[in-house]
């Protein structure tokens, strides 16, 4: 059975798949009416699954999304949890990000929490700021290395890419390594290609082959370099998924959207996929994208949840209720577990 937790703004939507055939969907609601920022999960742990609210603090589910409880989070900074990440390593050693910037790690399964001291004696920290609350910035993205498990890549937005130590007696890091950008919304790994790091920025897309230490910026044919989320093709590190706009409103912004779908394959310039059955253009906020190990993406926007088995050639709907209300939403994450 294969389980999606899509974040919307308002409500979190349990998808899952009956029969395993991917044509006997239901979907339920669950944290109606609460600010959602982020998911988390793993297929190492598939009955556990988190989410990030920004007034409400962090949720958990020990069930499969059936039932949620707020965990107890005495050492964040503040209730608002921005990023969650999972290590491949071990499904019980789970990263929080938080507005303001901070990093928490927990052992135990999201019971108890600790913070990663550091991140906000960097000397850039000075510089950082989130545009629609200029006081303030936040942990947009973490990413745990697939192949070191003390290796951490952080986003903030705005303001700064970070390397982490997150091992030994305490953690290091180091920022804004060259060509690395500034407004970092998403960042990617790959399972089978060692130091590959992925951006979605919105100061464009950027790729490294060494762990993040060295940026490059492959640019051509990407017209729209408001980029949002970004995911590589499993069985290719060099076949990637971008969505990505013009600018901040014509992303987020149901009124005033314009957002499309891009892919790169190899060295070739990327390819705007339109028409393919996922919708982009007008009207259309940014979409969200989440993979499975045998290659299916899952995508979603503010017209619904779709999929696609060819890595975005073509695209089919997930046949679930998809009232009124989401078309107007943007989603703010999507976890996939198999």
């Amino acid at each position: 059975m294969t389980t999606i937790y899509a974040a919307m703004r308002n409500r979190l939507l349990v998808c899952t798949d009956g029969d395993g055939t991917g044509s006997d969907w239901t979907a339920t609601a669950h944290l109606e009416g609460r600010d959602l920022e982020c998911v988390a999960g793993s297929p190492a742990a598939p009955e556990r699954a988190f989410v990030g609210t920004f007034e409400d603090g962090l949720f958990r589910s020990a069930d499969g999304g059936d039932s949620w409880e707020r965990l107890e989070t005495d050492a964040f900074v503040s209730d608002a949890v921005m990023s969650l990440t999972v290590s491949p390593h071990d499904p019980d050693v789970v990263y929080a990000g938080t507005e303001p910037s901070r990093v928490y790690r927990s052992t135990d399964g999201g019971d108890s929490w600790t913070h990663l001291e550091g991140i906000v004696d960097l000397p850039s920290e000075d510089d950082w700021f989130f545009p629609p609350r200029p006081d303030t910035h936040h942990t947009r993205w973490l990413e745990a290395d697939p192949f070191d498990p003390d290796r951490l890549y952080v986003g903030i937005e705005l303001g700064s890419l970070i390397i982490g130590d997150v091992g030994g007696d305490g953690p290091t890091w180091r920022e804004r390594p060259p060509g690395s950008r500034r407004d970092n919304h998403s960042l990617a790994t790959h399972p089978d290609r060692k130091g590959r790091v992925y951006s979605a920025a919105g100061d464009g897309f950027a790729v490294s082959d060494d762990g993040g230490e060295r940026w490059q910026h492959p640019q051509n044919g990407l017209e729209h370099r408001y980029c949002w989320s970004v995911v590589p093709d499993p069985a290719d590190p060099d076949r990637i998924l971008l969505s990505s706009a013009s600018g901040a409103s014509n992303a987020h912004t149901a009124a005033t959207a314009e957002s499309y779908v891009y892919r790169r394959e190899g060295d070739d310039p990327w390819e705007r996929l339109d028409d393919r059955g996922l919708p982009t253009g007008d009207g259309v906020v940014r979409a969200v994208f989440a993979t499975t190990a045998d290659g299916t993406v899952y995508g979603a926007n503010n017209r619904g949840l779709f999929r696609s088995s060819d890595f975005g050639d073509s695209w089919d709907r997930v046949e679930i209720a998809w009232d009124d209300g989401l078309e107007t939403q943007t989603p703010r994450g999507l976890v996939v577990v198999p």
